[in-house]
């Protein structure tokens, strides 16, 4: 067995134990068997096994499907044990994840608090007085006290988000259907979605990155469309909401807000103040509407048989939810597409919506004493984005001043959830990870370089930089004295030089108008990389390199303007991102 697997599940049954927090499982498995599930992994690994997530682990909160443990969904008498896990934890577990077992939640994935349980109230990992946030409690705390690494769980109204503002880590909601939720106990079937805990962003995203893609036994699974944008603008442009949109906050959460738009200049950002209210209103129909309706059809008629172990919050909220007739339900579908349509309008121009994750940290006494406003209160700025069709990934932003954590999340359109992983990055200070590996990768070698004229064309279509790259000594490049200045590159088998350029990947719709649009005598082609690849790059027509330059010798675009050739690189450094 590799020994550092073995020590991370040795560690993580020690630290189970040092924290003494019974309430954050449902069921544990036990510590002999996941240890064997290490020595498989090891086996496998040792035979040449490529897995990415190799000796992760992983809490599961238990709305979602574990093959052979039980599924409450933190109702006893709900328990049955699958043979088959979710489509999500199968993915995690077929790249080498570890389950360590199944958490608590909010009853039927019903609530923002993780107070909601018969198994116990989830207490918050650093403070145990104040609420764990819900329903994904169980799978956040798990994370937050560095028991397990990821932490699997569902957000429909914010439950991925909220317990990630509380303890200052990383929770990202994708796309509706890019993850597919077969295997998951449903609570509102159309806008459930399998979320991540981490205390990462690469984590994170690398948990995601394996469960992303359709499947055909989840009818509403999606693939990322042909379209999708690979990256964000290289000097992101967030909306922000006006300071009436935030009168929910409490002074705490307030200030800490103000700091973090604060400091956006300095993280790169420009920013402009926007009307959410409108977005704010539709977030009232998840649970005040006719929306809740799909609520008592999950789960209705097992409450209404009145088990034992049902939580009275969630039992009362699930079964009046019988009452809202089939006219008001289409009257808020109509009143949810025309938010939509202004959702859309507020973000045209724009990379982003920034926003508080949620309200206020209460304490677990508070909760007890108004289990409903308060829990009302903590979805005032999550609820709205699944009813939308939004993504989101939640962030620390800028501490409280007493240095409790406080959350921010970036809002996207669907499918730009890489946009909003790149700006949550930023956002943290750290490197982006890959979350869509789509796209065909696109070498350029001249005017399209970062720092010269028309590079915007790649950044305009969301290209994403995979770094610079040189081409096999089977290549020329000219200067085409065109206008503006660009160079072409033909290729002489054996009568060449190594060209230097940058690699990106591109959506394939987004290749298609960049083709399109190329003026002649420039092309696209395969062109050969010095480590063997071959990949789409530019090119132009042999009797117009003929009456070039021949400019070999320089090595590439970005050499020979730095010698006072061709254009000057815009910014001066050809190289700046």
């Amino acid at each position: 067995m590799l020994p550092e697997v073995r020590d991370r599940v040795l560690q993580a049954y020690k630290r189970i134990a040092e924290v003494d927090r019974p309430e954050v499982w449902i069921t544990l498995r036990d510590e002999d068997d996941v240890l064997a599930e290490a020595v498989s992994l090891d086996e496998a690994l040792a035979a040449g096994a490529d897995l990415p997530l190799a000796g992760t682990l992983v809490a599961v909160k238990d709305n979602i499907d574990v093959a052979g443990l039980p599924t409450t969904a933190a109702c006893p008498e709900f328990a049955y044990i699958p043979t088959e896990s979710a489509v999500a934890v199968e993915r995690l577990t077929s790249q080498g994840a570890l389950v360590l077992g199944k958490t608590n939640l909010d009853q039927f994935a019903t609530g923002l608090v993780g107070t909601r349980s018969p198994y116990g109230a989830v207490r918050c990992a650093w403070d145990p007085t104040l609420v764990s946030g819900g329903s994904s409690s169980g799978s956040a705390v798990a994370v937050a006290l560095g028991i397990a690494d990821i932490g699997i769980g569902t957000d429909t109204a914010g439950s991925g988000r909220v317990p990630a503002a509380f303890h200052g880590i990383v929770g990202i909601k994708a796309s509706l259907g890019i993850v597919p939720t077969t295997g998951v106990v449903p609570a509102c079937v159309d806008y459930d979605c399998v979320t991540v805990l981490a205390r990462d962003l690469d984590s994170a995203t690398a948990a995601m990155n394996v469960m992303t893609g359709p499947t055909i036994t989840d009818p509403r699974s999606r693939a990322w469309p042909a379209d999708v944008r690979l990256a964000a603008s290289p000097e992101p442009r967030v909306a922000i909401p006006r300071g009436e949109d935030l009168a929910s906050l409490s002074p705490a959460y307030r200030r800490a807000f103000e700091e973090t738009v604060a400091g956006l200049a300095e993280k790169g950002f420009t920013h402009v103040e926007v009307d959410i209210s409108e977005l704010l209103d539709a977030a009232t129909l998840l649970y005040d509407g006719a929306m809740v309706a799909q609520r008592y059809s999950a789960v209705g008629k097992f409450l209404d048989t009145e088990p034992a172990g049902a939580d009275p919050t969630v039992a009362a909220i699930v079964r009046s939810a019988a009452g809202p007739s089939a006219h008001r339900y289409v009257d808020d579908l109509d009143t949810l597409a025309r938010a939509k349509t202004t959702a859309r309008a507020l973000l045209s121009d724009v990379d982003g919506l920034l926003l508080p994750t949620t309200t206020e940290h209460p304490t677990i006494a508070a909760v007890q004493a108004d289990p409903k406003n308060i829990n009302r209160r903590l979805g005032t700025f999550t609820n709205f984005c699944n009813l939308l069709d939004m993504a989101a990934v939640a962030v620390p932003g800028a501490p409280t001043h007493d240095g409790t954590p406080f959350g921010v999340m970036v809002v996207v359109p669907a499918f730009e959830d890489q946009i909003a992983i790149d700006l949550a990055a930023r956002l943290s200070g750290t490197p982006s990870p890959t979350l869509i590996e789509d796209g065909i990768e696109v070498l350029v070698v001249g005017a399209h370089l970062r720092g010269f004229p028309v590079h915007h064309q790649l950044t305009d279509r969301g290209a994403r930089f995979s770094g610079e790259v040189t081409t096999t000594a089977d290549y020329r490049l000219v200067d085409l004295h065109t206008t503006p200045p660009k160079p072409g590159l033909v290729r002489r088998a054996g009568a060449g030089a190594p060209i230097s350029g940058e690699l990106y990947r591109m959506s394939a719709a987004a290749l298609g108008t960049f083709l399109a649009g190329l003026p002649a005598p420039m092309g696209l082609g395969p062109v050969e990389l010095s480590d063997g690849r071959w990949v789409t790059g530019f090119c132009c027509a042999h009797d117009a390199a003929e009456k070039g330059t021949d400019i070999t010798e320089f090595g590439g675009w970005s050499a020979y303007s730095s010698r006072g050739h061709g254009p000057a690189a815009v910014g001066g450094d050809p190289h700046r991102q």
